[in-house]
Parts: C-alpha cells; sequence; structure tokens
C-alpha cells in the first residue's frame, strides 16, 4: 500500500513539473526505455529544428508583408544563401553580395536614426512567425517617437554582423537585426533582435545590446517591443550600446516618454 502511495505521489509531482515548462522532465518510461510517445515527440522536435535551419525563407511574401505596413522593403543577399555554404563559412554571410552592396548605396539616406534588417540566420520560421508583428509595433512605436527610418532591409544567407555594413552603407545611427536564432528542440521558432549604436564592419558583439527568444512561448511580441524601442531610445539618447547600456526597461527607472524627448 506504502509503494502505491509512493508512486502516486511521484506521478502527480511528475504530472505538475511538465505543465510548468516546454523542457523533457519526468518522462514516462517503459521498463528501461522511454516510452513509445516520448520517444516520436522527440523525433519530431528534432524534424521541426532542422527544418527551421533548412527551409528557406519566403523573401517574397516576407517584403510584401512587410509593404503592407507602409514600409519601403528592399532584399539583399550574402554570398551564403545556400545552406550548405551558410553552415560551413558563417564569414560570408556576414558580408552583402557585391550586386546587393550597390543596390544598397543608391538608397542612402542621410540623416536616418535606425535601419531595421530582417535575417534568415538559422531559422526562417522564427522570421515568417515573429518579424512582421514585431515590426508593426516597433514601428508604430518609432513613429510616435519621431524617428526616422530607412527602408527595411530583407537579408538572406545573413548573419548578425551584417547589420554593421548595411546601416553604414544606408547612413543609419543604429541598426536593429532581426533573426532566427538557433533552434532548439522545445522552440524552433525563436527570434532574436540585435542592436546596435554607431555600427560599422568590424564591430564587436560586446557593443551590441541583444533580446533573445521572441516568440509566443518565450517572450511575445509586445513585451518584445516594448523592450526593443526603449532600448533603442536610450542608445540614441545616450550614444552608445551594448555592455555599456543597461536594460533598465523592466524597472520604470527611465520611461519612454523621457527617453522620446531626449532623442527630439
Amino acid at each position: 500500500m506504502t509503494d502505491l502511495s509512493s508512486e502516486r505521489r511521484a506521478s502527480s509531482l511528475a504530472a505538475r513539473l511538465s505543465g510548468l515548462t516546454p523542457a523533457r522532465v519526468a518522462l514516462g518510461r517503459t521498463g528501461a526505455s522511454l516510452t513509445t510517445e516520448e520517444v516520436l515527440r522527440f523525433q519530431l522536435a528534432h524534424a521541426e529544428a532542422r527544418d527551421a535551419v533548412h527551409v528557406p525563407l519566403d523573401g517574397e511574401a516576407l517584403a510584401a508583408a512587410i509593404t503592407a505596413l507602409g514600409c519601403h522593403a528592399v532584399r539583399v543577399e550574402t554570398p551564403a544563401t545556400r545552406r550548405d555554404v551558410y553552415l560551413r563559412r558563417p564569414d560570408l554571410g556576414r558580408r552583402l553580395e557585391a550586386e546587393s552592396a550597390v543596390s544598397l548605396d543608391k538608397l542612402r539616406c542621410g540623416g536616418c536614426d535606425i535601419a531595421i534588417v530582417v535575417a534568415d540566420g538559422l531559422s526562417s520560421r522564427a522570421v515568417t512567425s515573429n518579424a512582421v508583428p514585431l515590426l508593426s509595433r516597433l514601428i508604430a512605436n518609432f513613429a510616435d517617437a519621431g524617428l526616422a527610418l530607412a527602408p527595411v532591409v530583407i537579408a538572406e544567407g545573413a548573419r548578425v554582423a551584417l547589420g554593421d555594413e548595411i546601416a553604414e552603407r544606408l547612413g543609419a545611427r543604429l541598426v536593429l537585426v532581426l533573426i532566427g536564432e538557433r533552434p532548439g528542440l522545445s522552440s524552433p521558432d525563436s527570434l532574436g533582435a540585435y542592436l546596435t549604436y554607431a555600427p560599422r564592419p568590424g564591430t564587436t558583439d560586446a557593443e551590441r545590446n541583444c533580446v533573445s527568444n521572441i516568440r509566443a512561448g518565450g517572450l511575445d511580441v509586445e513585451a518584445a517591443s516594448c523592450k526593443l524601442a526603449w532600448l533603442v531610445m536610450r542608445a540614441l539618447a545616450a550614444g552608445m550600446s551594448g555592455v555599456q547600456l543597461k536594460d533598465d526597461s523592466d524597472t520604470g527607472s527611465l520611461p519612454l516618454s523621457a527617453l522620446k524627448d531626449s532623442t527630439s
């Protein structure tokens, strides 16, 4: 009787734990092995993660959706648009293909505050699911603050550092790169946002701020847009980003209205 009672308590605890997290905890067992259901769930999650990396971004559909937000969208490429090259040569994803570089030079708009880059990165699914909803909120926040935006750039075969060259060619004071993050077994749709003040080729990661895990099961787009708007306006006001720029957006120490005044 005691053993049965202990098993029931253990089962109840396992059920509560699994209800608190998408992580693989308290998995069922059959003898010394996982149950067939758990094995199949793992295989499905692994397949979704692989698909997130290898399925190409639909740049045309994304450009149409961004245009519907009232923004000018332009598509560019790196020398690493083939996924096998992208995965083997990270360096090629950090620079523009020659024709794309020329097209951006023609769009240079002196005096613009922000360049936004939407990049496929390691998860096209993350971009497809989250980029446009996040952009719609960010664009509204930046418009309210009176900030000037460069054309939104859709970059394929891109790494985070590509945003530095893009922003420099467009003449932007700050770049915000929205990019698909490396998928996990429970998060194939996670979007990352990297913010850099005074971007230029050769910028180090210490000069960037990152907001990660933007997705329905993580940091939702509403919360992410508020945090990113705060960081962008704080970076423009202070003239810095990265390790020098502390994220106090959750403390309420510097409300967005005060930051708006400082950038005007």
